[in-house]
């Protein structure tokens, strides 16, 4: 009997937790990491044959720090802040020596009423500085950029949208944790903060 018990709690250990919200959900997940694959995109994009991890790593009251592993690739981490209105999703891109990439800290705060304590859907129109930022860089397709994150039936999802254009999502199973990727690049040059 304790030995049926014991795999029991294991196994509930091992499962990806869930909470009222999206964001309380990551946070509830601190420490995950998760399995992704694109559940929304063209069929020949270069993500549906790339090993996706999520890894739920740094996570605050205000703030929680999601690296996304792309294979090797370990530049992109997600940053959602929780403000006065709202939540606000940035993209911190950095090179392998932990530099920032010249296209970073994109992203966009959610319109009240979304992105309040229980959201499950919150969407992330882009921001004046991210359109400033695009433009200057010759990015003129992402100026007009959503993103959405979102949890449902154990799935977290992040999703990239434009108007007549990219629809674009990849879903992670939150209900099979999974070892966490190496450390994202930003470790490499701690002490940048935004």
């Amino acid at each position: 009997m304790r030995a049926v018990l014991g795999l029991l709690i294991s196994g509930l250990m091992a499962v990806g937790a869930s909470a009222e919200g999206m964001f309380e959900t990551l946070q509830a997940n601190c420490g995950k990491a998760f399995a992704g694959t694109v559940s929304r995109g063209a069929d020949d994009d270069p993500w549906r044959a790339a090993t996706l991890v999520m890894h739920v790593r740094d996570c605050s009251a205000t703030e929680v720090r999601v690296p996304l592993a792309f294979n090797d690739d370990l530049s992109r981490i997600w940053v959602i802040t929780r403000m006065e209105g709202g939540l606000r999703l940035k993209h911190d891109h950095r090179h392998a020596d932990g530099s920032e990439d010249a296209v970073t800290w994109y992203g966009g705060m959610s319109m009240a009423p979304d992105g309040a304590a229980g959201d499950t859907e919150v969407n992330f129109p882009v921001d004046a500085a991210s359109i400033a930022l695009f433009e200057r860089e010759g990015l003129n397709a992402s100026v007009q950029n959503t993103w959405q994150m979102s949890v449902a039936g154990g799935m977290f999802n992040y999703r990239l949208t434009r108007p007549g254009g990219r629809d674009f999502m990849v879903s992670f199973d939150l209900t099979k944790p999974i070892a966490p990727p190496p450390p994202a690049w930003d470790k490499a040059s701690e002490g940048a903060e935004h």
